[in-house]
């Protein structure tokens, strides 16, 4: 029989963590409490409604095309089948500045490629923002041209932030190539042989939104 196996790559979304620097934390509180709610529903009975204050780039995250381009896919116009039961691939590298190479004699093509840096061991603390690996503008070329279906990575950016054209996101976006960055726990996933999601709510008008990241692994048994 097979076994199957989820493996969870998203962060915890927490009130006040800094997911990217200039941008503001999370507010996560009470719209209702439990107390509150006492008064409002019949004895022994209770509820706590939350309510959260965030910009889209909060932990870990998706990018569609409307990020980058005024008239591209936003969030509610991405197909379910760019998003979820992707066949995916791990690339693992110790580049900073990832190139092409790393991806040579790989089948990218229609999968979700997922590039291992190891980045997110320094997650929540400062050197997280600080010389963080990225793919060069060649790399996203070679994924646009090989058909890559949708491009992870476990760093603060998948782009140099120093280069404020932004070339990958440029690139991948405008082939239709989602993006989600601050991924997690890549390592525990084998190279291939595995699933992957990253669904986002659907929202109108909005090109960027947390997600629960998972892989999916059949173990024969």
């Amino acid at each position: 029989m097979n076994a199957r196996k989820l493996v969870d790559l998203s962060h915890v979304v927490e009130d006040g963590m800094i997911t990217y620097r200039g941008l503001p934390a999370p507010i996560i509180c009470d719209f209702l409490s439990r107390e509150a709610s006492r008064s409002v529903y019949g004895e022994g009975t209770e509820f706590h409604i939350g309510r959260i204050d965030m910009v889209a780039n909060t932990g870990t995250y998706i990018d569609s095309p409307f990020h980058r381009y005024a008239d591209g896919k936003d969030l509610s116009e991405l197909p379910l089948e760019s998003l979820a039961n992707l066949e995916g691939v791990v690339v693992s590298t110790s580049q900073t500045a990832i190139g092409p190479d790393v991806f040579e004699g790989i089948e990218v093509r229609g999968r979700a490629v997922l590039v291992h840096t190891g980045w997110d061991r320094h997650w929540r603390t400062d050197q997280y923002f600080e010389g963080h690996p990225f793919l060069t503008a060649a790399a996203a070329e070679h994924l646009v041209r090989s058909g890559a279906a949708l491009v992870g990575i476990d760093s603060l950016n998948i782009d140099d932030i120093s280069d404020l054209s932004r070339p990958v996101h440029t690139l991948l976006l405008g082939a239709d190539i989602p993006i989600v960055e601050h991924m997690c726990g890549l390592g525990e996933l084998p190279q291939d042989g595995f699933r992957f999601f990253a669904v986002p709510v659907k929202v109108k008008g909005m090109g960027t939104f947390p997600v629960r990241t998972f892989g999916l692994i059949s173990e024969a048994q």
